[in-house]
């Protein structure tokens, strides 16, 4: 009996002995924790998410790592938000715009022609009411909201100048596959096609589309100014950037992690915003040394695509609710 005792408490303390070397591989970080994007590698996504990456392997004196894969190499925006979901992926940098079917109240920032000055927005962005509230969809969905970047506007690019509302009648625009923004187009009578972004340049060559629209810096990286004539400022929405994390994966780390891991987002969203604005300016100029022509919108046009969106306006305030709208709306000097 005495023998069969201290053969348990033996078995007994070696399964306690291993348990706690498996927590300790799990705490010492074996391997690099996996951060991805769906953005080529010289785009502001992948600079906020490369020194997100690099503010944490700093912060933490190289004990936590960050490994990052871009262009899709994981999967398009709708797989790496699932597999951040289920925590495949630890961590994922993508716009707010392929979120909306996993968060409905996203759709706030699919309201079109809202702001001129992306500081502005930034400034919404970082109010911490506002901030309060768009944190808790995210962790409803399952989410942590770490911060916001952004790559400026969206504009458009054509080969017909577009001077007043009437010119985009007709327009056969590639638009990304959300409602709100085929719906904004459609209001001011262009048509809108949902194409997948690596599609767009050929479309463009072979005139299956006529226009685009998208940052000027994805315009630039993926050199579709070469097919188009016109840059449109139309300035019709904010390119916001998400660095976001498993809710579940956050709240397991300690304390000291979390902070690390908060301090280096927002290291990292100061550090794309900087990038951002000073890279816009350079790209607009490469556009126009390739032939490309620079238009703006007078007042009055933007004017009227609001007017022609008010039932769009309407329906986005009723899918996120009024209080969400208006503190998202709240430095609009148009209302």
């Amino acid at each position: 009996m005495k023998k069969l005792l201290t053969f348990l408490l033996c078995t007994l303390l070696l399964i306690s002995g291993c348990t706690k070397n498996v927590d300790y591989v799990a705490q010492s970080q074996k391997y690099p924790w996996v951060l991805a994007h769906a953005s080529t590698t010289d785009t502001i996504t992948s600079i906020f998410a490369d020194k997100f990456a690099e503010e944490v392997e700093r912060l933490s004196d190289g004990r936590m790592q960050i490994e990052v894969y871009d262009n899709s190499t994981l999967g398009g925006d709708r797989e790496l938000i699932e597999s951040c979901l289920t925590k495949d992926v630890k961590f994922i940098v993508q716009n707010t715009a392929p979120q909306v079917p996993f968060m409905e109240q996203l759709a706030v920032f699919d309201l079109p022609m809202a702001y001129d000055d992306i500081n502005d927005v930034r400034e919404v962005l970082d109010d911490p009411d506002f901030r309060s509230i768009v944190d808790g969809i995210y962790q409803d969905a399952g989410f942590k909201l770490l911060s916001f970047a952004d790559q400026d506007f969206r504009v458009m690019t054509t080969n017909k100048e577009i001077q007043s509302i009437d010119d985009f009648a007709g327009q056969k625009i590639r638009t990304m596959e959300n409602s709100y923004h085929l719906k904004f187009w459609q209001n001011i009578h262009a048509n809108p096609t949902p194409m997948s972004f690596s599609e767009v340049y050929i479309g463009l060559q072979q005139k299956t589309i006529d226009a685009q629209e998208n940052p000027v810096e994805v315009i630039v990286s993926s050199n579709l100014y070469e097919q188009q004539k016109y840059i449109v400022e139309t300035n019709h929405l904010p390119h916001l950037l998400s660095l976001i994390t498993n809710n579940d994966f956050y709240k397991s780390l300690s304390k000291e992690d979390q902070k690390i891991i908060d301090q280096a987002s927002e290291n990292a969203s100061e550090y794309a915003r900087e990038q951002s604005d000073q890279r816009i300016e350079d790209r607009i100029n490469q556009c126009v040394e390739n032939g490309v022509t620079i238009l703006e919108l007078d007042d009055e046009t933007k004017e009227q695509m609001r007017e022609l969106n008010e039932s769009l306006y309407e329906d986005i305030k009723n899918e996120v609710g009024e209080d969400l709208y208006n503190a998202y709306l709240k430095n609009a000097e148009w209302r």
